[in-house]
């Protein structure tokens, strides 16, 4: 009797776990099933310098309308990032944001991060001067985030160099940073950064930085892995193919910076089908980096890009790898569920 109580006992047990082995792998097959490919540009049109939030199961992009930025900016709202439908949002336009010493410069650059008030905030550059909004939601309403509806750095604060491309970044301790930057006439490139306080747009003039690292230009973007500081940014013009984007490492969100040694790390690719890659951001997903970037479509007569990705990944000395652009990259989305990642 014991004997058979046993065999009962082990084929109840082979029962169960091959019962779960089958069901992991239906799950497993299902989840094959619902993924699909992000086909760059993965954006239709000609848009450029991405900056993504993701909120409540939704993706929101902000990007400068080509060719060379229009009164407003375009944004993009997709569960999936694949399927993407255009919103409009009231603010920044080139109207609302001028001042007597505004250039002819249009809605370039934005750089949208939610704060740790809950709400998001906004830096973009207008009239070569930085203008910071502020809303409850990705799609608004929007409004100037000071009182004065003035521009949170003035065109001249800096007058040899450009005042654009501004970037936030919250540190783990929860302080926050600026970083914006360029230069005139596609040369001398500085990089500035000033700690904001809680609010997220005052700051004290006295302390903003030049941290300018090697072979910057524009377009700096920071993150922070394992304790290190990655400075990103555009080096070149971002009307050829000498436009990419570099990296350099330090201890500090001032630095002192390293240029990193794979840098750069995005460049024109060899059979040029990636063009003058640049002007980028990063995210993440499922403990993955992703690079959101433009690159050119067409610079004969004027100049249009389209936003692509692709993987961004480390060697295990912290480098960053060399991204080899493969015409987009495994969705990140199970398409067939409602439940986002």
């Amino acid at each position: 009797m014991k004997n058979i109580y046993n065999k009962i006992i082990f084929f109840l047990s082979f029962l169960i776990l091959f019962i779960l082995l089958s069901c992991n792998q239906i799950k497993k097959s299902k989840n094959q099933n619902n993924t699909a490919k992000l086909t760059n540009p993965v954006i239709k049109g000609h848009f450029a310098d991405p900056t993504i939030v993701k909120h409540k199961g939704n993706y929101y992009v902000y990007a400068t309308i080509d060719p060379w930025g229009g009164d407003e900016l375009a944004v993009f709202q997709s569960s999936d990032f694949i399927n993407w439908q255009r919103k409009k949002i009231n603010w920044p336009t080139r109207e609302a944001c001028s001042t007597p010493i505004s250039t002819n410069s249009r809605v370039w650059a934005p750089c949208v991060i939610k704060g740790k008030d809950g709400k998001f905030y906004m830096y973009v550059s207008v009239g070569s001067e930085i203008w910071a909004g502020v809303s409850s939601t990705p799609l608004g309403p929007w409004k100037n985030a000071k009182a004065d509806n003035s521009p949170l750095i003035k065109g001249n604060m800096f007058p040899k160099y450009h005042m654009i491309d501004a970037e936030a970044f919250i540190d783990d301790d929860g302080k926050a940073y600026l970083y914006w930057g360029s230069g005139l006439n596609w040369k001398n490139g500085h990089c500035f950064i000033v700690p904001l306080n809680d609010d997220m747009i005052s700051f004290d003039e006295n302390e903003i930085k030049d941290i300018t690292p090697p072979h910057f230009f524009e377009a700096p973007f920071m993150m922070k892995k394992n304790n290190k500081y990655y400075l990103m940014y555009s080096e070149g013009k971002c009307i050829d193919s000498t436009y990419m984007v570099r990296y350099s490492v330090g201890k500090t969100p001032y630095g002192p910076w390293t240029e990193g040694a794979t840098s750069p790390v995005l460049s024109t690719s060899k059979d040029g089908t990636t063009l003058g890659p640049g002007h980028h951001t990063v995210f993440s997903e499922n403990n993955q980096d992703y690079i959101l970037y433009h690159r050119i479509k067409d610079n004969n007569n004027t100049l249009l890009r389209e936003i692509a990705i692709d993987s961004l990944n480390f060697d295990v000395n912290g480098n960053l790898l060399t991204v080899e652009p493969q015409g987009g990259v495994t969705s990140f989305v199970d398409i067939n569920s409602n439940t986002q990642n």
